[in-house]
C-alpha cells in the first residue's frame, strides 16, 4: 500500500501541474483545494474576474463563471441548467458516489419535481409564521449571551453563531431541548455532502448521520399525522397543493436539508458578519448610531462575504449565456462570492458600506431555487445585531487572523475570540 504522505505528495504534483496548464492557457489558475482560497478567496475571484470571467478548470471538470450578469442569468435559467448532478459530466468515481434517486433533495431537482415540492413546503414556510418567531429568537439569543461566563473573553462561535440556528431550526422542526446537541453533531456532518472535496471516510459518516436522523424523525412523522401539533414536520405531514402531499420519503429528505440549510448558512452569516463589521469598526459605529440601518447592513455583510460561496449547474441543451457558448452536459460553478464583488454591479466592491443601497446580492440564490429559508436568515442576522449592540458598549476581535474552515461551498469561521464591554 502506498502510504499516505507518498499519495498526498502525489496529489500535489499532480494538482500543481494541472493549475500551471490553465495558468498557460488563460493566464490565471483557479485552486479552490488552496489554503489561501479557504482563508480569503476574494483576490483570487478579482483575478480571475478580470483575465478570464468564463474559466475553463481541469480540475473540476467545468466552466467558471464570475461575473454578476453571467451566474445571475445562469442562476435564473432552470430550462438550459440544471441542479442536478446527472445531467452533468462526472467521473465515474462521482457518479457512483450520487444519492439513491428517491434521496434527491429539493435542492438537487428540476421541474416539476422541484416545483412540486416547493409548492408543498413553502406552507411551512409563509412570512407570518416567520415573522411570529421574532420574540423567542430575542429570547434565545439573549439567554445564549446571559451564559456567556467572561465577556472580555469569549468565543462569538460557539457562543452564539453555532447554537443559536440549530435551537431555531431545532424547535421549528419539534426538537426538544434534550436532542439539540446530537441534532448538530448530525447536521455538520450532513453538511459535508455540499463540498465536492469530501473524503470517503466523511460520506460514511454523512451517511451514517443520514440514517440516525431518518430513525429519529420517521416515529414523529407518524405522530404528526396522527396529531398535529405547531411545528414543520406537522405542516409539511399535512401540507397539500391540488390534492398531493409529501409521501415518508420525500418528508425525511426534506426534513434533512431543512435541518442543514437552516444551521449552516445562518451561522456562516452571523459570523463572517461580525468579523466584517469588527474590522471596520468604522460601519459598526455607524450602526451603533442609527441600529434602525440594521436591515440593510444585513444584506451588504450577505454580500461582502457570503455564507454560500459557490452553486453548481448542468448544461441542458448546448446554448449561449450572454453570449458565450455551452455544450449540453458541461458542468457550470457559480462563484456567487466573485458575482457579489463585481464591480460591474456595484461600486468599490472589496469596501464594507452598511448603508449600501445598490445591487442585489445572490447569496440566496436566484430563480427557482432562491433559499427557501432566506427571510429566517435575515431574522436571525438581524435579531443578533440588534442584541450584540444593545448588550455591549464596545466590541472588538482577539485575533489579527481568524482561520476559516477548509470548503469550497459553504464559508465560515472555526472560532471568533472576542472582547466585549456591557453596556
Amino acid at each position: 500500500m502506498v502510504p499516505l504522505s507518498l499519495r498526498r505528495a502525489l496529489r500535489s504534483v499532480i494538482i500543481n501541474t494541472v493549475l500551471l496548464g490553465e495558468r498557460w492557457r488563460s493566464g490565471v489558475a483557479y485552486n479552490p483545494l488552496s489554503a489561501q482560497m479557504a482563508q480569503n478567496p476574494y483576490p483570487s475571484y478579482a483575478n480571475l474576474r478580470a483575465r478570464d470571467p468564463v474559466h475553463r478548470s481541469q480540475l473540476l471538470n467545468a466552466w467558471v463563471f464570475t461575473r454578476y450578469a453571467d451566474v445571475d442569468t445562469i442562476l435564473r435559467d432552470y430550462r438550459h441548467f440544471s441542479s442536478d448532478p446527472r445531467n452533468g459530466e462526472l467521473s465515474r468515481q462521482r457518479r457512483a458516489a450520487l444519492p439513491a434517486p428517491d434521496d434527491y433533495a429539493m435542492l438537487f431537482l428540476d421541474p416539476p419535481d422541484h416545483t412540486r415540492l416547493r409548492a408543498l413546503v413553502n406552507k411551512a414556510f409563509t412570512p407570518r409564521a416567520i415573522n411570529a418567531l421574532e420574540p423567542h429568537i430575542r429570547s434565545l439569543v439573549g439567554t445564549l449571551l446571559d451564559d456567556v461566563g467572561d465577556p472580555a473573553s469569549f468565543d462569538l462561535m460557539e457562543a452564539l453563531a453555532h447554537p443559536l440556528p440549530v435551537i431555531v431550526i431545532a424547535e421549528m422542526l419539534g426538537v426538544p431541548p434534550e436532542d439539540r446537541a446530537q441534532f448538530r453533531v448530525w447536521s455538520n456532518r450532513r453538511a459535508r455532502l455540499l463540498e465536492p472535496t469530501i473524503s470517503a471516510q466523511e460520506r460514511e459518516v454523512a451517511a451514517a448521520a443520514t440514517e440516525a436522523l431518518d430513525a429519529y424523525f420517521r416515529p414523529i412523522i407518524k405522530q404528526r399525522r396522527a396529531a398535529p401539533q405547531d411545528d414543520i414536520v406537522s405542516a409539511l405531514a399535512h401540507a397539500e397543493e391540488q390534492g398531493d402531499t409529501l409521501t415518508e420519503r420525500e418528508m425525511l429528505t426534506m426534513l434533512r436539508l431543512l435541518l442543514v440549510a437552516g444551521n449552516e448558512t445562518t451561522t456562516n452569516l452571523i459570523g463572517n458578519g461580525m468579523l466584517a463589521l469588527l474590522q471596520h469598526p468604522d460601519q459598526f459605529a455607524k450602526l451603533r448610531d442609527d441600529p434602525s440601518a440594521i436591515p440593510t447592513a444585513v444584506e451588504e455583510l450577505l454580500r461582502f462575504d457570503s455564507p454560500v460561496q459557490t452553486d453548481f449547474r448542468y448544461a441542458l441543451a448546448d446554448c449561449e449565456v450572454n453570449g458565450f457558448p455551452v455544450r449540453r452536459g458541461q458542468n457550470i460553478v457559480l462563484l456567487l462570492g466573485a458575482a457579489n464583488r463585481d464591480p460591474g454591479m456595484f461600486g468599490n466592491p472589496d469596501r464594507l458600506d452598511v448603508g449600501r443601497r445598490e445591487g442585489n446580492h445572490l447569496s440566496f440564490g436566484r430563480g427557482i431555487h432562491h433559499c427557501l429559508g432566506a427571510p429566517l436568515a435575515r431574522l436571525e442576522g438581524r435579531i443578533v445585531l440588534e442584541t450584540l449592540l444593545e448588550r455591549f458598549s464596545s466590541l472588538r476581535l482577539l485575533t489579527d487572523r481568524p482561520q476559516f474552515r477548509d470548503s469550497i461551498v459553504l464559508r465560515g469561521l472555526r472560532s471568533l475570540p472576542v472582547c466585549c464591554v456591557r453596556a
